[in-house]
């Protein structure tokens, strides 16, 4: 890992109608729309679904990192992130966001050992730890049948 601080540059380009392009320094073209809450087509991704992509995203690989130093083997991680959106004293923003982990793991694991770096990888996301909302994490650990 590079020392801190790291920067991130991203760019948004639009007119004054239609999709908004995003980009970054060798990393494919995005476009996004207001999600279809907010009157969009609902068929881009969108500010607040990026957002809660970026949960999973985080989630998954802080995972991967915890795993790969506690020496734990696993197959297979699916993360499934709801992000609320609500108004709250007349600011709209996220309050709470669930995260529904699956994780699929060999049959000789422990799987309280699995369980716990699920745990750590929730509290060492650090994207969740930039936000504001609440975290709620439902675990599952799934064992392969030997």
């Amino acid at each position: 890992m590079q020392d801190l601080p790291h920067h991130y540059h991203v760019k948004a380009d639009a007119s004054s109608e239609g999709d908004v392009s995003l980009s970054a320094d060798n990393l494919p073209t995005l476009l996004s729309a207001p999600p279809a809450e907010f009157g969009g087509p609902g068929d881009r991704w969108s500010p607040e679904s990026l957002l809660v992509a970026a949960i999973a995203d985080c989630f998954i690989l802080t995972f991967r990192a915890i795993a790969r130093g506690s020496k734990l083997s696993w197959l297979s991680l699916s993360c499934e992130v709801e992000g609320t959106l609500e108004r709250v004293e007349k600011t709209t923003s996220f309050t709470e966001y669930k995260i529904k982990a699956t994780l699929n793991v060999p049959a000789d694991t422990d799987e309280q050992r699995a369980q716990r770096v699920l745990e750590k990888a929730e509290v060492g996301c650090l994207i969740t730890n930039s936000l504001s909302g609440t975290t709620h994490l439902e675990a599952v650990v799934l064992v392969e049948s030997s």
